[in-house]
């Protein structure tokens, strides 16, 4: 029993689990990826087709489900939120943070924020050809869409960047009611952008939900590896510069 257990304590230590940081993030990590997986096994047996249709049409008119519920503003604002998860915002985003990281010297950090974003948009689009899950035909879209449907990429996309660029800020901030205030911003925008989806007709709303599960599991991992590198040095910890070009010899 006790060489069993050896082994198992030397890697509980090693990967920093006694620690609350690696603990949560890794936690959370599993859990996620087992709700995706949980509710992909129900998208594929076709249990949430029913549910899904409800909440569908739900948003819409009863007498004419080509209009969502609501006036026209509140359809043109889903357009601009639904922009907020697109690639051509998240790829602007992610650029100019990759530009700020390397500009004030953190090298191992801007190199894992493009692990994240670019691992991310891989594994979103490797999902969706797997799946090839067609688009809701119940309603008229009101957004132009290109490729299959499960998971939703901007869902997905969305809690990957914005959890993962949320939480490098939050512990750039010494303030922790600052700290709170950016990571809840991060959660609102990511729920937001998945709700616009559904709400133009483009995604199921297990699409969304498949969307953010999966997303959160890769940006928690994505924070795991960080707390680990950032423990042999090889990410800088918060505050910490890493020697530029710029600096100059005493």
């Amino acid at each position: 029993m006790n060489s069993l257990l050896a082994p198992a304590t030397r890697l509980w230590l090693r990967l920093r689990l006694n620690e609350i940081g690696p603990l949560l993030s890794l936690s959370a990590c599993g859990f996620f990826a087992w709700a995706f997986i949980s509710l992909a096994d129900e998208v594929r047996e076709g249990e949430t087709h029913a549910i899904d249709s409800q909440l569908l049409l739900a948003l819409r008119d009863p007498q004419n489900p080509a209009n969502p519920l609501g006036p026209s503003w509140i359809e043109e604002a889903a357009r601009d939120i639904t922009g907020l998860g697109g690639y051509a915002i998240l790829t602007f985003l992610t650029l100019a943070t990759l530009a700020y990281l390397l500009m004030i010297g953190k090298r191992g950090a801007a190199l894992l924020v493009l692990f994240a974003i670019v691992g991310g948009m891989l594994i979103s689009t490797g999902l969706k050809i797997g799946f090839e899950r067609p688009r809701p035909d119940l309603v008229p879209h009101a957004a132009r869409v290109y490729t299959a449907s499960f998971p939703s990429g901007h869902a997905m996309l969305s809690a990957i960047t914005y959890l993962t660029l949320g939480a490098l800020l939050a512990r750039v901030e010494k303030s922790k009611r600052v700290s709170a205030f950016i990571m809840t911003l991060a959660i609102v925008v990511t729920l937001l952008v998945g709700v616009s989806r559904v709400y133009l007709g483009v995604h199921w709303p297990s699409d969304v939900l498949a969307g953010w599960t999966v997303g959160a599991a890769w940006a928690a991992l994505c924070w795991f590896v960080a707390l680990q590198l950032q423990r042999r040095g090889q990410v800088e910890k918060p505050g910490e510069l890493a020697p530029t070009s710029d600096a100059k010899p005493e």
